[in-house]
């Protein structure tokens, strides 16, 4: 069980910051990247989106109407629109409607403020970063890792990984703005450049993956949801759905380009009819058979996101028992768990992998 090499050693499943300490602070912040480092995550997790001046910027989604003050922004008004992505309509604001120097200007907000209540009291007090920013936040605290361990007269900790997210490709694409050559430069020019560098770059779409593959050594991992297509499928009419690539020649293709699978969870442990945990699927061991590793998503805290039988009290937004979903996942075989709250995923695996038979 869990025998791929990782550079945790060889039995340990790697824990990704789900855009930073999400479950404790407004995503896709450098507050939120900065405490996931400091709770022990081995990889942060920035989705990026690309403004009107082909700056890549961190943010879940280019509509950042949820997400920021843009709404608040009278001067801004004019700019909420309609936009079809990905096949689907969406009403709101759009970064690459925007230069960096007005991205610059907002506030980023609580995606979740019903559930994540707390977190909204930060609503309004910082910045949306550039990729570069969370780069040379993730280079500072290794640097003062590496410094106070010197001091200690202790091994330097392995370096923090990044684990960035090209959102909708096919689509900036198709407004001439393109991930590719700015997402590598940065990475490179930040240390990045190898497959022995800790850097995943991960997709939901196929065709940018073996883009990228053709141009860099960096460790690619193939995301898949339970349902649907690959958006760049869509558009070449390949009729082929996620679970079509789950097949033994759909992984056997991945592993030609990727080095990971990024599955959604129930993907691995299936859910019951009543919402309880199931049995594994077995998608695992296949893709590890495939030499795919399975990083699985995501991994949140609270009760409104856990299996039925894991809640604690009644309440969807209290804390429940995620320690007990994060086993049955290593259980079953994965290699890398996304978690909102990666202090609380850091100490799950541990107390898994002490008591694993």
């Amino acid at each position: 069980m869990l025998t791929q090499k990782t550079a945790l050693g060889a039995d340990t499943a790697i824990v990704i910051a789900h855009r930073g300490a999400s479950g404790y602070l407004p995503e896709h912040t450098l507050p939120a990247y900065f405490v996931a480092i400091h709770q022990g995550a081995d990889y942060i997790e920035p989705d990026l989106v690309i403004s009107k001046d082909g700056v890549l910027i961190a943010r879940h989604e280019n509509e950042i109407g949820d997400t920021t003050d843009v709404a608040q922004r009278p001067a801004f008004a004019n700019r909420r629109t309609t936009k079809t992505i990905d096949g689907e309509s969406k009403t709101g604001w759009f970064t690459e409607d925007f230069t960096l120097a007005e991205l610059k200007t907002l506030r980023a907000r609580e995606r979740l403020p019903l559930l994540r209540v707390a977190n909204t009291r930060f609503d309004g007090m910082f910045v949306l970063p550039t990729f570069d920013e969370v780069l040379e936040l993730v280079r500072a605290a290794d640097h003062q890792r590496a410094t106070a361990a010197r001091e200690r007269g202790v091994p330097a900790p392995a370096r923090i990984g990044v684990y960035p997210e090209t959102k909708h490709p096919s689509y900036f694409a198709s407004l001439g703005l393109t991930f590719d050559a700015a997402l590598l430069s940065a990475l490179r020019r930040h240390g990045f450049k190898s497959a022995a560098d800790p850097a995943y770059i991960q997709s939901f779409e196929v065709s940018n993956l073996k883009a990228l593959r053709r141009r860099t050594k960096l460790r690619l991992v193939q995301l898949m949801a339970p349902s649907g297509q690959p958006y760049d499928f869509t558009i070449a009419q390949d009729p082929r759905r996620y679970v079509d690539l789950l097949s033994p020649t759909g992984l056997k293709e991945i592993a030609d380009y990727a080095n990971a699978i990024g599955p959604y969870k129930e993907m691995i442990v299936a859910r019951q009819a009543d919402g309880s945990r199931g049995a594994s699927t077995g998608l695992a061991e296949r893709a590890r058979a495939a030499g795919l590793g399975v990083h699985v998503w995501t991994l949140r805290a609270e009760n409104e996101f856990l299996p039925r039988d894991l809640w604690r009290g009644s309440e969807p937004g209290m804390s429940g028992d995620m320690e007990s979903e994060i086993c049955a996942l290593l259980q079953a075989g994965v290699t890398g768990l996304f978690a909102d709250h990666p202090d609380q995923a850091v100490a799950a695996r541990a107390a898994c992998l002490a008591n694993k038979p």
